[in-house]
Order: structure tokens, then C-alpha cells, then sequence
């Protein structure tokens, strides 16, 4: 007899958090003087974050203007361009026209502005390489504004940590400064996730359910498993047929359907990753290459051949990234 570890809704929602795996594309400690002003381009596929260790300032994203102060954090899931300055009308040129210190590739300091009164943060842009992470940021609201309060004092714990390595700069402090940068990517997701009411719907209302949400984890965790709607089922103690109408309800289509279409989430990044076709189909179960390509070709609307050519095509590097 197979045991399961005992389940309960908030686990399944830790099953998506622990796939934000993350991989940083830059990160920027700006020490700022009033007046100061830059704006950050759009770089699709990867969230914008900006921590306030000191300080305050304007962010600028699409039609809106939100105050940011001391302790405050911001993300911006889909990567939009914005602006960030001290006042309003205070210029903000591309900031990738205004030099930066490089203590290596992917860390850079950033002094900035007319000397008037100081702010400090902490920036960065960084991509998610798990296809459940990327789900759930498509998911997300447009800008995540997580302000000093109450509800975040473990998120505030990190923002101090933060503060502290930008205030003196030691051996390793680049190191540890992109690393909390990434668990508070995490933590204000998490936040959104546990006050905001729209988390609680969808894809993400359906892995805060007991069964549904177990469900999907484990689809997420062994994609390549001989998946039948029974036995998805029999993992979650549901009759087949309530299974199969609550996993419809709540996610929007049916089990199989979801299990295809994760099995072409990954599949995609295995391409995109230089995997050959013939691998990805047996990895994930596939008895022959060409039932592989067939079930891909439906799904994607493209053959694994052209897909790959494709992703290639897209693999430009970013703005930011060609500038360094």
C-alpha cells in the first residue's frame, strides 16, 4: 500500500510557491538624490521588483501614479515599462542610458540625480523557469503594491535584511542582497495570494482546494505518470465522477485536458532548452515519437520541429541585457 503524506489546501498552494524558481536577470542597489527620475523598459517574460529601503518616490505604470515610501514593495508581474522618479515632471531618462557601477554581470549600482533629498532601493528584473510559476504570474494583477503594515511583518523581516546589506556594502553582500531579493519576490506573492480576493478564483482557487488542488500538484510534480481521470481520483478519495465535475468547475476544463496541455507546458521547455523530440516524448510517457508529435501538434498547433525553430527565434537577449 502506497502512503501520501497528509494534504490540506494551504500545501497545495506551497506546491506552486516552491516551483517560483527563479533565475535573476539584474539586480540594481540606486542610491538616489532629489531630483531623480529613469525609466525602466518593458522585458516580457520576466516581474520588476523595486523595494523602498529609504526614502520615497513616484512609480509610473501604464495610466496610473502610486507613492511608494520607506518599506514599501512593488512588483511588476509582466515586466511593462514604468517610471520611477522623486517629484512629478522630474526627468526620467531610459535607464539604460545612465552609467552604472558593475560589481559583476548581474548586480550593478546605480548613483543617481541632484543631490537633494536621499532615497535608497533595491531593483531588479528576474524570469520564473517552471512552467506552474509562469501560470501563476500570468495570473496576477498588473502591479502588486505591498506597503508597510501589520499583515507583513515576516516580509518586512527580509526588507531589514535587505536595508542592512544596501546601508554598508560587505564581502558577499551583492550574493545575499539577490537572494532576499528572491524570497521577497516570493513572500509578496504569497501576500496577494492571502488577502486578495481574486487569488481565491480560477486556477488558483482550484490549488487551494483540498482535493482539486492535490490533484494538480501532482500532475505538476510527475507530468509523465499513466494520468486517467480514475486515477487522479483514487489519489484524492473522490468518486470519478464527482472528481471529474469538480476539476472541471474549478479549473475550467476537463482533467485530461489539463494533464495534456501541462505535458506541452513542459515539453516547451525542454525544446526551448535543446532537448531532442524523441526524449521529451518518452520523458513524459509518450509511447512513440510520433504520438509525442501528434498530441503536441494539436495542443500547440504546431509541430515540435517548428516550435523549436520558434522558441530559437524568440531568444533574443533583452533590452537591458544587450546594453551590458
Amino acid at each position: 500500500m502506497t502512503l501520501h503524506p497528509p494534504w490540506t489546501p494551504s500545501d497545495a498552494v506551497g506546491e506552486a510557491l516552491h516551483v517560483l524558481r527563479m533565475s535573476g536577470t539584474f539586480y540594481c542597489r540606486s542610491e538616489l538624490g532629489a531630483p531623480w527620475g529613469f525609466t525602466l523598459p518593458a522585458m516580457p517574460g520576466c516581474l520588476w521588483f523595486h523595494v523602498v529601503t529609504a526614502g520615497g518616490c513616484l512609480l509610473e505604470v501604464g495610466d496610473g501614479v502610486r507613492e511608494l515610501g520607506e518599506g514599501d514593495l512593488v512588483l511588476v508581474p509582466r515586466g511593462e515599462g514604468h517610471v520611477l522618479r522623486s517629484d512629478p515632471g522630474a526627468a526620467s531618462p531610459s535607464i539604460l542610458a545612465i552609467p552604472h557601477d558593475m560589481p559583476d554581470s548581474r548586480y550593478a549600482v546605480l548613483r543617481h540625480g541632484g543631490g537633494g533629498t536621499p532615497a535608497t532601493m533595491v531593483c531588479g528584473a528576474v524570469r520564473f523557469d517552471h512552467p506552474a510559476a509562469r501560470t501563476l504570474v500570468g495570473l496576477l494583477p498588473d502591479l502588486i503594491h505591498v506597503p508597510v503594515s501589520p499583515l507583513t511583518d515576516r516580509l518586512r523581516d527580509t526588507l531589514r535584511l535587505i536595508a542592512l546589506e544596501v546601508e554598508e556594502l560587505r564581502p558577499g553582500g551583492e550574493a545575499v542582497i539577490t537572494r532576499l531579493a528572491d524570497v521577497l519576490v516570493i513572500q509578496a506573492i504569497r501576500t496577494w495570494m492571502e488577502t486578495d480576493a481574486a487569488a481565491r478564483t480560477g486556477w488558483l482557487g482550484a490549488l487551494a482546494d483540498p482535493q482539486v488542488g492535490r490533484a494538480l500538484a501532482l500532475v505538476h510534480r510527475d507530468p509523465a505518470r499513466d494520468w486517467s481521470v480514475a486515477a487522479l481520483a483514487g489519489e484524492v478519495a473522490m468518486s470519478r465522477s464527482a472528481f471529474a465535475a469538480r476539476f472541471t468547475a474549478l479549473v475550467g476544463e476537463p482533467a485530461m485536458a489539463y494533464v495534456t496541455r501541462w505535458r506541452m507546458h513542459v515539453a516547451l521547455d525542454r525544446l526551448a532548452g535543446g532537448d531532442t523530440v524523441a526524449r521529451i516524448g518518452t520523458d513524459l510517457g509518450y509511447r512513440s515519437e510520433a504520438a509525442f508529435s501528434r498530441a503536441f501538434t494539436r495542443v500547440v498547433g504546431e509541430p515540435p520541429s517548428a516550435a523549436r525553430r520558434t522558441l530559437a527565434a524568440r531568444h533574443d537577449l533583452s533590452q537591458w541585457e544587450a546594453a551590458r
